[in-house]
């Protein structure tokens, strides 16, 4: 079986790539490394950084999700609801209401046999079509008393935005899952070879539904974030939110193929992703030119475009080599 990291991958590139941004953008903004830019940026894609995490699992099984934007939109309208009752009760009923998305995303794709890409995209209009419903189409005001909000805008000793706080457990969770749990060596081998998994005596579909619904409550506790953040739950947020998701996946080395991925690597793509936005505000700021946010889209898909013809040549030469010996 592969190695969830392989140096063919050249995971470590992502990391070069990531420390050379950042030494660029201390060297020429002076707030770059201010604690309100820091807090601010983790703060923000702590969001992303949790569907990443679950969208790195689904794909190293061969699969994709397409429904985790919706689901957040989901989550963050539900959430948004229950936030009188305080922090605890939002985080179970944003993870619940992922688990349910994610759980029948798995039933689809198992027991229907429908294509995950399918499937996750009739989940995504699915999910974003009830939260509009419940919502009657517009913001749901968060309750400001009580613990919810706090989550949002507090920090853990003075220090640590709380969405940050749990990012970080979970992402500690997920690469422990990954990289020393049976399931983490289960999921690669799903994605490597689904026959020769069952051959093995894998619970190949067992694995499957596990990952969406891991995918499922991560995308439902970043719609917690997203609720507590912005101060309402947002119907019409998470647009796109899956492909910036797939993006981070895939320029942390992850093969949409499956068979191969990293946590670790992944959530350096999101950070790597998200400081080049960063960089390009603080360059609006300047003054020096101004770029929209639908060009930012446009920057992103063609970043997203060299990283897979980087990734097909690399798994070309792969190929090649194993063909010579």
């Amino acid at each position: 079986m592969k190695k969830s990291q392989h140096p063919l991958l050249r995971t470590e590139a992502v990391w070069v790539a990531l420390t050379l941004i950042i030494v660029f953008a201390s060297l020429r903004y002076d707030d770059f490394l201010s604690p309100y830019n820091i807090e601010s940026f983790f703060s923000y894609n702590s969001m992303f950084i949790l569907i990443s995490i679950g969208m790195c699992f689904v794909i190293m099984t061969g699969g994709i999700d397409l429904s985790v934007g919706g689901v957040v939109a989901l989550s963050s309208v539900m959430v948004a609801y229950v936030s009188p009752y305080g922090i605890v009760t939002a985080l179970i009923v944003g993870a619940l209401t992922g688990l349910i998305c994610g759980l029948i995303n798995a039933v689809v794709i198992i027991r229907l046999r429908i294509a995950p890409f399918i499937a996750t995209l009739a989940m995504m209009l699915a999910s974003r079509g009830v939260a509009l419903l419940v919502s009657g189409k517009q913001s749901v005001p968060i309750s400001w008393e009580g613990s919810f909000p706090e989550y949002g805008m507090g920090l853990m000793f003075d220090l640590i935005p709380w969405p940050v706080v749990v990012c970080l457990v979970i992402a500690i969770m997920a690469w422990v899952l990954l990289e020393k749990m049976p399931f983490g060596r289960a999921v690669l081998a799903v994605g490597e070879d689904e026959e020769a998994a069952k051959l093995m005596g894998l619970k190949v579909n067992k694995t499957i539904t596990l990952v969406y619904v891991i995918s499922g409550v991560l995308a439902g506790l970043a719609g917690v974030t997203l609720a507590a953040s912005f101060g309402a739950g947002q119907p019409a947020e998470g647009v796109g939110w899956e492909l910036i998701a797939i993006s981070a996946v895939v320029v942390g080395g992850t093969l949409l193929t499956g068979g191969l991925g990293s946590i670790t690597a992944s959530i350096a793509g999101v950070v790597l992703m998200g400081l080049i936005f960063n960089i390009l505000n603080f360059e609006n700021g300047y003054g020096s030119f101004t770029i929209s946010t639908y060009w930012q889209s446009v920057i992103r898909g063609l970043f997203l475009l060299l990283v897979l013809i980087i990734q097909a040549e690399v798994l070309k030469r792969l190929r090649n080599k194993k063909t010579a010996q």
